[in-house]
């Protein structure tokens, strides 16, 4: 009986690594596997003074590791470029050029989309507490600031997923406005 119990102790404890495998390190590794493409977005912002959410639509484009294009159709054109540090903004004939390096608290909040696109788990430690939730087939990776700079602007990110996909972000400002971003990949996987 002893070794009977002893046995199917060994194997539970066998099969535990398999059981637990799904953490953050397993998760940065799928995303890091995804090297880009299309996804149609949803954005909706909601602000305090606003009585209904602000929609808008479009197209994203990533290239890893640190290429991101976010192209908004609706309700009025605007392209933003990310490359590297330099974010570029295009809005009707107005052109704009920003270098994130000299913003840190700016480049902070960039690098929680890269990092997270990309499966770069040191940059997003960088800044933020990681928790993981859920399984590989539908995950939730909540980003709590760990800089006081940075949690004086944003107090979580949520972001959403499946596998190596993302399909929402959620930021929760510190001043209570909050915007959810839904994706839709529109390339296969």
């Amino acid at each position: 009986m002893i070794k009977q119990l002893c046995s199917a102790l060994l194997l539970c404890l066998l099969a535990l690594p398999a059981l637990a495998a799904f953490d953050v390190g397993q998760l940065m590794d799928d995303l890091a596997k995804h090297k880009g493409g299309k996804a149609k977005f949803v954005e909706k912002k909601y602000i305090a003074l606003l009585d209904k959410p602000v929609v808008s639509t479009g197209e994203m484009t990533y290239t890893a590791p640190d290429q991101l294009e976010k192209r908004t159709l609706t309700p009025k054109p605007e392209i933003l470029r990310l490359d590297k540090d330099l974010l570029s903004i295009e809005r009707e004939k107005q052109k704009l050029s920003i270098n994130l390096s000299n913003q840190p608290e700016a480049l902070a909040f960039i690098d929680s989309i890269r990092g997270t696109l990309s499966g770069n788990r040191a940059a997003l430690e960088k800044n933020y507490l990681l928790h993981l939730s859920g399984n590989a087939d539908k995950w939730v990776l909540t980003l709590l600031p760990s800089d006081q700079k940075i949690s004086a602007l944003v107090l979580r990110i949520v972001v959403s997923g499946s596998k190596n996909q993302i399909r929402s972000i959620e930021y929760l400002q510190a001043d209570g406005d909050r915007s959810l971003l839904s994706l839709e990949p529109s390339e296969p996987k």
